[in-house]
Formats: structure tokens, C-alpha cells, sequence
């Protein structure tokens, strides 16, 4: 394998890469000039036919990098069948995906293209299928699982892209992508793109490229420069008014709010439209028809803020979002990352800010450790800011009412006559009418007297307890019951405690915060999910693998549950699980109990 590394790009513009020509136009729409790093240094090569391993980090254009070329050699007329397969970690990034390839293709009449995840429904998937299609970008438990029923035919596969692909594998996936890989013809072309290059990552390569070029994109930071990090030091009661004044002050476009939990997502959206903003909320409860119509409401304009779950938010890419908020500080460092890089893509500059609660010092240590960036800290808006700001826009709407000539001439005549008949000023009657439109609700803050404090520091305020994570390693955040669930796969299928909750979070649409305990039994495994899953979540699991293997997810009613809550008998039911799993004894038929 030969090495490579890119510096940022200073000279060679899209026109000398080798793009093709309706390609080229497509991008020049889309008002793209220069290619990024890994575009200047992948494209050209990818175009020759060669493999590719590229190194880089979230948000630097991988999704330009492959799919160009992959459009600029695709023929629609050649076969129905799929000639391109990009493999993702996540539904949202498959989704990102397909559009992105679909706004490159605007002008390549006749390629189809077809995004396949789980949760989605299979009717669509396989009428497409039927139909034909040239373009397949999927989570690879969906694509498994159509290729177990025969419905996805990758005979005539031409390329081959592995879309963070250290992602895949820390969510367990890595036997899933052995068995797609061992399905495609052996002439393919394969580009494999990752944030870093563990040994699984590396054996892959050596097993299924064939000497790839590697294009390595080195960044001083794990954050893109062009995000302005602050942090807003904010006890737990405080979150709401602080973010309501920094939604007041700050100049922003269209913003995430990035909340622990599903149930928080919803309330705060709730408060934030009470308020007069264009909220909603997204998380894994969400249908995955309402989640596209709430994306797209945030794309053209009709919402401005969405509140959302670290799961819910993966893999959106909407050019108006100028500013995150972390109203809930995530408790690892990736997550942090990930949700920041939702803004300032592809070179546009974004701002993130984050509520610390002074008992989350250590978790902003970690942030500023891991990404090698120093977030500013930053004042709560003061009520003569707010009220600044407030006055000045009232002064812009009069000004703007005041440029509409024709649609105040009437009223202009209305006022006269009210000032003439009942001999009052007009700035009277000005005043009048601008409280009339205002309403009830004072147009300026007033200053709130500060609440008594707490007389004891040691007890951890409400929202913060759990935020440190346990000895186990595993951070329990959600206040919803838990109860305890199996699957089917445990020590001698080799899982670790993060497939099971990569595999589960992803394809059920659950939070890291979801998950309690996590035990892994010899040949199955116990897990603490919340006590009611949504049928949705049922559904999804279903199909679920971890290591190539089906988790079969069923409630568990051995002794490992009564720990979890419930009324749940320890004596007998405890005698049953033990009895289960002596290899001597003989074996209970169990059957799945489904909600």
C-alpha cells in the first residue's frame, strides 16, 4: 500500500480532476469551486480504476470524494442491477448519502438510486429492486438481510465503497461486511474511508484491496477550524432561560439542539414553540416519514430549531444550520464531535455552544483533551442585551412596514381620521396600535431576582446525577424504568459491550443513555433497555445482527431481571436461569414474549 499524505488543497480545481462533463456541470450548480483535501487527492485516483483507503475526519467531503467519480462512470443503459454499493453505519447517513448522490446526478438522466436501512419499509425497497436500480447506499444489517432473501443481486457490481468504516466495525458489524464483501464479483473497485485505521481496518484492507492508495487528510484538531466552540457554565434549572436568551441575542439562521434523552426532546420543543419558535423534535420514537417531512421543513425554511438525539441527528447535512447548542453535554467525546460537525460543513463556518453544569468540568476537560481545541467560555445574555436586541428589531419591523408604501397608504388614512375625531397625537395612537400588536406579553425582559442558593454542594443537581460514568465504563443518564432484555449472542460469538450498543442504538433508533448493565453470558447475552419499547423499536430489532448472528431480542424472565424492577419472583424463575445455564442440564424451550 502506498502512502500519501494531503495537505489542504491549493491549486487544482474540479475541471482539471476528470470529471465528467455532466458531473462537472451538476457541482458547478450546487456552487462548489474548489475540491477539498481528500476530493483533490482521492477523485483522480478513483477515476483511474485504482483502490482507495482515505483518512479523514467527519465533515471534510469524503461523500464528493466517492461518489464523483462513481457518477462519472456509471452507465444506465449497461444493466439495471446495482453497479454501486456504498455501505454506512447508520440510516441518517445513508439517507445523507443518496441525496448527495442524487444532487450530483441532476444531470445524468436515467440513474436510479435507492437508500436501504432498517426501519424503512421493505415494499418500496423491493419495488425499487424490481425496477432497477444503479446507485444502493445501506445500513449492512438491511443489506444482509436482502441478500439472505435474494432479493438484492450485486453479480454486476462495479464499485465498492466502505463509508466510515471504523464506525461499522466498533458497532459489530464487521462479519456482515465479510459476508457483502464475499458477495460482490472479485473485479470490483473498493474505496474504504475511516476517521482512523485500527488493525481490523487494516486487515480488511489487506484481505479485499488491491493496493489501494492511501490519502491521508491530517488535521491539527478533531474539530473543524471553521466552528466557533463556547461553553455556558448553567445549573440545571437555568438551561431553559439561558437557551431562550441566547436564542434572543444570537444571530442564527437555523440550529440543533442537541437533549440527552427522547422525552427531553420533546418537552423542550414544546416549551421553545410555547415561546414563539419553529421547533420540533426528532429522536428515535420518530417515524421515519415524519423525521424526512422535519428535515426537509428545516431545509426550506419553515422550521428553525430542531431538537434531537445524538442517534436521531446522525448524518444531517442541511446547509442552514449555522449554530448547535448542546443544551445536555454528551458524556463522550466522539458524540461532542459528531454533533458540532452538523455545522460549518464543507467550508461554511458554524458556531457550537455548550451548557457545562459545574459538575461537568471534567467532562469539558476531556472534550478540550480529546479535540485539541480550547471552547471559549462565554456570559449569559444580560436582560439589557435581550432587551437591546429586542428593540432593535422592533425598530426593523417598523422600518420594513414603513417601505410597504401602498399597504400602509390606507392606514395611514385610518389613523388621520381616529386623530382628527377624537383630538388625540398620533404618537398616542402609535403607541396604542404597537400594544395592540404585541398583546399581553411585555416587550422587554425583566430582571428576575436571583434564586436563594442551595445550602448543600454535595448532592448532585437534578439532571446531573449518573453524568459521571461507572466504573464499568457505561454512562446512565436516562431517568426512564429499565428492564432486562436477551439476545442471542454472547462470549463465543466474540461481542463486546459497544457492538451490542452500536448495533441496538442504530438500527432501534435507542441512546447510549438507554442502556443500563450490559452482561455477556457464554452463548447469550443480557442487556438493560428501557422498560417500554416502542413497537417501532420491536420491529426494527427484529432483524438486528451483531457478528453476522440474528440477536433474537426477547424479554428476559430468568433471575438477571428482578434486579431491574418489577414484582419478579427471585426463587423460582433464578432457579430456572441457573438450571439453563449449567452445560449438564437439560435445556428449557424458550419462547420470545413480545409487547
Amino acid at each position: 500500500m502506498s502512502d500519501e499524505t494531503s495537505p489542504e488543497p491549493t491549486g487544482p480545481t474540479f475541471d482539471e480532476l476528470g470529471l465528467s462533463a455532466g458531473v462537472l456541470e451538476a457541482i458547478k450548480e450546487l456552487g462548489y469551486e474548489t475540491p477539498s483535501a481528500i476530493q483533490a487527492a482521492t477523485i483522480p485516483t478513483l477515476l483511474e480504476g485504482r483502490d482507495v483507503v482515505g483518512l479523514a475526519q467527519t465533515g471534510t467531503g469524503k461523500t464528493a470524494a466517492f461518489a464523483l467519480p462513481i457518477l462519472s462512470n456509471i452507465d444506465p443503459y449497461e444493466t439495471k442491477r446495482p453497479q454501486a454499493l456504498v455501505l454506512a453505519p447508520t440510516r441518517e447517513l445513508a439517507i445523507q448519502v443518496c441525496e448527495a448522490f442524487e444532487r450530483y446526478a441532476s444531470n445524468l438522466p436515467g440513474i436510479r438510486f435507492l437508500p436501504i436501512y432498517g426501519g424503512s419499509a421493505y415494499g418500496p425497497q423491493l419495488t425499487a429492486l424490481k425496477r432497477g436500480v444503479h446507485v444502493v447506499v445501506g445500513t449492512p444489517g438491511r443489506i444482509m438481510d436482502h441478500l439472505d432473501k435474494g432479493t438484492l443481486d450485486l453479480s454486476e457490481l462495479r464499485f465498492l465503497v466502505l463509508d466510515e468504516a471504523d464506525e461499522m466495525l466498533s458497532m459489530g458489524f464487521a462479519e456482515d461486511i465479510e459476508t457483502i464483501l464475499a458477495s460482490t464479483p472479485e473485479e470490483k473497485q473498493v474505496a474504504l474511508f475511516s476517521a482512523t485505521m485500527p488493525r481490523q481496518i487494516k486487515a480488511l484492507t489487506g484481505q479485499y484491496l488491491r493496493n489501494p492508495k492511501e490519502v491521508q487528510v491530517k488535521s491539527k484538531t478533531a474539530t473543524a477550524a471553521n466552528i466557533t466552540q463556547r461553553y455556558l457554565m448553567v445549573s440545571y434549572p437555568q438551561k431553559l432561560d439561558a437557551l431562550t436568551r441566547i436564542l434572543e441575542v444570537e444571530n442564527f439562521e437555523a440550529m440543533i439542539v442537541f437533549a440527552r434523552t427522547k422525552s427531553e426532546t420533546d418537552t423542550l420543543a414544546e416549551k421553545l414553540r410555547a415561546r414563539g419558535y419553529a421547533a420540533a423534535a426528532i429522536n428515535g420514537d420518530i417515524a421515519q416519514n415524519q423525521r424526512e417531512k422535519t428535515v426537509n421543513q428545516l431545509k426550506d425554511g419553515s422550521l428553525d430549531i430542531l431538537v434531537a438525539t445524538d442517534v436521531a441527528a446522525r448524518g444531517l447535512d442541511v446547509e442552514r444550520i449555522s449554530h448547535v447548542v448542546n443544551y445536555d453535554l454528551p458524556t463522550d467525546v466522539e458524540s461532542y464531535v459528531h454533533r458540532i460537525g452538523r455545522t460549518g460543513r464543507a467550508g461554511r463556518s458554524g458556531d457550537s455552544i455548550s451548557f457545562v453544569t459545574p459538575r461537568e468540568r471534567w467532562l469539558l476537560k476531556a472534550i478540550e483533551k480529546h479535540t485539541r481545541s480550547t471552547p471559549a467560555e462565554m456570559q449569559l445574555p444580560s436582560v439589557d442585551e435581550v432587551n437591546a436586541t429586542r428593540l432593535n428589531r422592533f425598530d426593523e419591523g417598523i422600518t420594513a412596514a414603513l417601505a410597504e408604501k401602498d399597504r400602509i397608504s390606507f392606514f395611514r388614512d385610518v389613523v388621520a381620521h381616529y386623530v382628527t375625531e377624537f383630538d388625540v397625537p398620533e404618537l398616542e395612537v402609535a403607541a396604542a396600535l404597537a400594544a395592540l400588536l404585541h398583546g399581553d406579553e411585555p416587550l422587554l425582559l425583566e430582571e428576575r431576582p436571583e434564586p436563594a442558593r442551595r445550602q448543600r454542594t454535595d448532592r448532585p443537581e437534578r439532571g446531573d446525577r449518573g453524568d459521571r460514568p461507572r466504573e464499568s465504563g457505561r454512562s446512565r443518564i436516562s431517568d426512564q424504568p429499565l428492564a432486562t432484555y436477551r439476545i442471542n449472542v454472547g462470549k463465543r460469538h466474540r461481542v463486546e459491550p459497544r457492538q451490542i450498543v452500536g448495533a441496538i442504538a442504530n438500527e432501534g433508533g435507542l441512546r447510549r443513555a438507554d442502556f443500563g448493565n450490559i452482561s455477556i453470558r457464554p452463548d447469550f447475552s443480557l442487556v438493560e433497555l428501557p422498560a417500554e419499547l416502542a413497537p417501532e423499536t420491536w420491529a426494527a430489532l427484529e432483524h438486528t445482527r451483531i457478528s453476522g448472528k440474528l440477536i433474537e431480542l426477547q424479554a428476559d424472565r430468568g433471575a438477571s431481571g428482578a434486579r431491574s424492577g418489577g414484582p419478579r419472583g427471585r426463587r423460582d424463575e433464578g432457579r430456572d436461569d441457573r438450571r439453563e445455564n449449567r452445560d449438564d442440564a437439560p435445556k428449557k424451550e424458550r419462547k420470545p414474549r413480545h409487547k
